[in-house]
């Protein structure tokens, strides 16, 4: 249950007079999610959102995101839109948390992406992209590659625990992405987090994205590598192509790609892959024990890493230039 900090209704109802929503009428905690207490609000104009902001997220980030999907709203993507309160503030303060109200979106995420489902993802994504390329904010990218070897450091010499040569797997592919890191790409707002459970799907038609918690600036391409990763492997962690090249035509039938993009993007797929294995790490390690939390699988991206390790050039994920 993603609801670390409870409400009571008398702080509740204080917080909502604040904003020109209506009437209360119901009021429920979303199970899903794993950074931050959110409620589900129905009252007698709208459903909304309420997105109380727990510890592992900087208060001062917070106007970057917000801003950020008001600014995509009026571009036309399909986000979730912050709500002001009376006094025109996006942000305000519930239960000791920071928190913010945002409009609800229709639909569902697909547990089990098809072709024609990571086609709309890629269109989405670099409409995303486009959307975001006049946005005044800039976030860095706080998990980027000279982020990871700090995040593997924390995990305290512990990785062998885990998997017998792991720690020797990771140090050699940070050395090996410290050096070749591509540089220079063209860049702007990403999301960073775009795995199925933040795209919402009404039937097979994308209805839109959610959670940009991890939005900051960086490689367009970086974003298209870490949902490689998140949607073309399947249950068995085989990659297949053929959805690949499906989010590789979506997006490039929006926004193409430089020649530099697509010589990038294996070693970017290697690098997406390795952020992911580290954060899970660094979860499955710090897990206390008795807790109700039970962390993802860090190995799921050693096996997807081992994948792009093998991979030369772009055309291995369908794309041809």
């Amino acid at each position: 249950m993603a609801v670390y900090t409870e409400v009571t209704d008398e702080e509740l109802n204080g917080f909502i007079a604040g904003y020109d929503v209506g009437r209360l009428l119901s009021f429920k905690g979303i199970a899903e999610g794993v950074e931050n207490s959110n409620f589900l609000l129905h009252t007698n104009k709208a459903s909304y959102i309420l997105t109380l902001y727990e510890k592992r997220v900087n208060p001062d980030d917070l106007p970057y995101f917000l801003n950020l999907l008001g600014h995509l709203a009026k571009k036309g993507l399909s986000c979730p839109t912050p709500v002001p309160s009376k006094d025109g503030k996006l942000l305000g303060t519930l239960a000791g948390r920071p928190a913010a109200l945002v409009t609800f979106l229709e639909g569902m995420w697909v547990r089990r992406p098809r072709v024609d489902h990571c086609t709309e993802l890629g269109k989405a994504m670099a409409e995303l992209h486009l959307c975001g390329s006049d946005y005044e904010g800039f976030r860095k990218n706080a998990l980027d590659v000279s982020g990871w070897r700090p995040l593997f450091e924390q995990c305290g010499g512990r990785s062998n625990d885990v998997h017998p040569g792991l720690d020797e797997d990771i140090s050699g592919e940070l050395d090996y992405l410290e050096r070749t890191w591509p540089r220079d790409l063209p860049s702007g707002v990403i999301h960073a987090d775009l795995f199925p459970d933040n795209v919402f799907f009404l039937g097979d038609r994308l209805s839109g994205l959610i959670d940009f918690y991890f939005a900051c600036n960086d490689a367009f391409a970086y974003d298209i590598a870490i949902c490689l990763n998140a949607w073309c492997f399947e249950q068995d962690l085989s990659f297949n192509v053929t959805k690949a090249r499906a989010l590789l035509k979506g997006y490039t039938g929006v926004r193409a790609l430089t020649r530099e993009e697509y010589d990038a993007l294996p070693i970017l797929a290697r690098g997406a892959a390795l952020r992911f294995l580290l954060t899970r790490l660094y979860d499955w390690l710090s897990v206390p024990e008795g807790a109700l939390v039970t962390p993802k699988d860090p190995l799921e991206y050693l096996k997807r890493l081992r994948f792009h390790q093998t991979v030369d050039t772009a055309e291995a994920y369908g794309l041809v230039q």
